[in-house]
């Protein structure tokens, strides 16, 4: 009911508190929180930038029997690619997998990819609540993005570009496994350099799973460049054939990386125990099945 003059600057100063208040009212008066299931789920904390679809998600499993500590994670080299991940509250996940988890309980996932029959099987054990296929169907890339849990495991898509096995667009999957707080990437079947958009895409790595052949996968020139850039803590090396490809990464690597050569299968990890220096750590196999040929 004030009447102030036009051109009087209390007049242009009332106006804008009215406005303000008009906004905050039907704002506060119309704005309820979404529903929980509605809401989204909170971004991968190993991307940098992440674009991704949606999310499957599972019930967490029951407490570990393995006796690890909270964010600790347990990964176990079964042979050939395939590795055996688990954590503190029970998940458990197996890389490449072509029919051998190794010994204990069944994973919740496994991933597979599709260049050889000694990285995925037709035939999965019908226990495994998720098998995740490297390649896509119907010419779509691949795409996966599931939360058991506080773990998620995702992919990006690679090519296979291979004299053995042929070129097959989006044929292999990098999986990225967040579990424990730790950011865990398998190469799979990797076969050439990555783009930038790739490693955006991969995010940060704290341990990273690398095949050393040298021959069936990426030369090794070019994958010590890969391991380099990609600077995870702890480099695992997997799919080397005897102790030769093995060595020739080995040799490779140290300028700049230490390297330990463990006598066990396993080692126990968490953020707080990561080597201050970036490691190779060479595992032993629980089994040379299909270690000596692709």
């Amino acid at each position: 009911s004030l009447y102030i003059k036009k051109g009087n600057p209390l007049r242009r100063i009332l106006l804008v508190l009215c406005l303000l208040f008009a906004f905050n009212t039907h704002a506060f008066s119309n704005t309820t929180p979404p529903p929980a299931e509605a809401r989204e789920t909170p971004l991968s904390l190993c991307q940098a930038v992440a674009q991704r679809g949606g999310v499957i998600r599972a019930a967490a499993t029951p407490a570990s029997s393995s006796g690890l500590q909270p964010f600790e994670v347990s990964i176990t080299y079964v042979g050939h690619s395939t590795f055996r991940v688990e954590d503190a509250t029970g998940v458990v996940a197996a890389t490449d997998y072509a029919g051998n988890a190794g010994p204990g309980k069944v994973p919740d996932v496994v991933t597979m990819n599709h260049a050889h029959s000694t990285h995925w099987t037709p035939n999965p054990d019908p226990r495994i609540p998720y098998v995740l296929k490297g390649w896509g169907e119907n010419g779509a890339p691949a795409s996966h993005h599931v939360q058991i849990g506080e773990t998620i495991i995702r992919n990006v898509t690679t090519d296979i570009n291979s004299t053995y096995s042929g070129f097959e667009e989006n044929g292999n999957s990098i999986f990225i496994f967040e579990m424990g707080g730790l950011c865990i990437g398998h190469l799979g079947h990797l076969h050439h350099l990555l783009t930038d958009e790739h490693y955006a895409k991969i995010g940060r790595l704290d341990v990273l799973m690398v095949p050393v052949d040298g021959g069936y996968t990426l030369n090794l020139a070019d994958m010590t460049k890969i391991v380099k850039r990609l600077n995870a803590s702890v480099i695992l090396p997997m799919h080397w054939f005897g102790e030769y490809s093995l060595q020739r990464f080995l040799t490779g690597v140290k300028e700049g990386f230490a390297v330990e050569v463990k006598k066990d299968t396993s080692i126990t990890l968490s953020l707080n125990t990561l080597p201050a220096t970036a490691t190779v750590m060479v595992l032993q196999p629980q089994t040379y099945f299909g270690i000596f040929g692709d």
